[in-house]
């Protein structure tokens, strides 16, 4: 096993990041890319004819290993493999580091209901795990850990038994230690409303046939807090399920995702660009690595 110090982890990881991909989409090109490059060896592991997204895989690979994995290695299996694998982006939603409370919740696949995925890779320690957990279960009818071989023990130690608990094998592969109980009725309304948008809360409103309030701005939050005060838990979840695959709508990035390779997926399904941006990141994707090491 080839495992990396974290010095040497570090731009690796930081070639998947938010600025790297917004970079390539605003201007067609990175510097950030290249100079994260110049501190890895990666130029050695790539063919001469190799491309800007052929290098991304090549990052990825090395990444993948067990021991290096970090939170965009498990995003991205969650991705390939639950959302696009057992669902699709034209029948499923997905929310990323979605605002829980005191949490911030990694991921959360929208289907016939709501379910969370916390990562927990080798790379990261199960402290704040409990209290997440208890933020989690007051939005989303399931929650599940997805972790390393390695933290099995420690998140069933952690996690009641209506948490599932999955981790990532050396395969690639999502294997599942414990199915998540799927439990609307727990969830607190209030605690829904808060992590809402203003007009999500609104249109979850009034599709249960609730009239949203006429008041000024200054009084809004709160007529509205205490009208979501009173809906049955059950009838609040199953809308705002409905609400956010309406309103978090991932399908027109199907062709944008069909044009990058499968390591930036998870990147394309997560990272914000405007749709007219989106030739300019396939451009800067198919770029000659000799030439994006020109890049400023």
């Amino acid at each position: 096993m080839n495992i990396y110090s974290p010095s040497q982890l570090s731009p690796l990881t930081r070639l998947f990041s938010a600025s790297v991909f917004r970079e390539m989409a605003k201007k067609g090109r990175s510097g950030l890319f290249r100079r994260l490059i110049e501190q890895t060896d990666l130029s050695k592991r790539v063919a001469s004819s190799a491309t800007v997204g052929d290098t991304f895989d090549a990052a990825f690979d090395i990444l993948n290993i067990v021991g290096n994995r970090d939170e965009y290695i498990y995003r991205s299996a969650i991705s390939h493999k639950i959302l696009m694998g057992t669902h699709s982006l034209r029948t499923a939603g997905m929310l990323n580091e979605f605002r829980v409370g005191d949490s911030k919740a990694d991921l959360v696949i929208l289907n016939g209901t709501a379910t969370v995925y916390e990562i927990k890779s080798e790379r990261d320690s199960l402290a704040r795990l409990a209290n997440q957990i208890e933020d989690y279960k007051r939005v989303f009818a399931k929650v599940n850990v997805i972790t390393s071989e390695s933290h099995i023990d420690g998140v069933l130690a952690t996690a009641s038994d209506d948490i599932g608990v999955m981790y990532l094998s050396n395969r690639y592969r999502i294997r599942t230690v414990r199915e998540a109980v799927d439990c609307p009725a727990r969830i607190s309304p209030v605690a829904v409303f808060e992590s809402l948008r203003t007009a999500e809360a609104a249109q979850i409103l009034k599709a249960i046939g609730i009239t949203v309030p006429q008041v000024p701005n200054t009084q809004r939050h709160a007529a509205m807090r205490s009208l979501f005060i009173g809906i049955d838990p059950t009838v609040l979840h199953l809308e705002m399920v409905r609400t956010l695959k309406r309103t978090r709508n991932l399908a027109p990035l199907g062709e944008l995702v069909k044009c990058l390779p499968d390591s930036l997926h998870a990147a394309a399904l997560s990272v914000s660009v405007r749709h007219t941006d989106h030739p300019r990141l396939i451009d800067a994707i198919t770029t000659p690595m000799h030439a994006a090491m020109t890049w400023s």
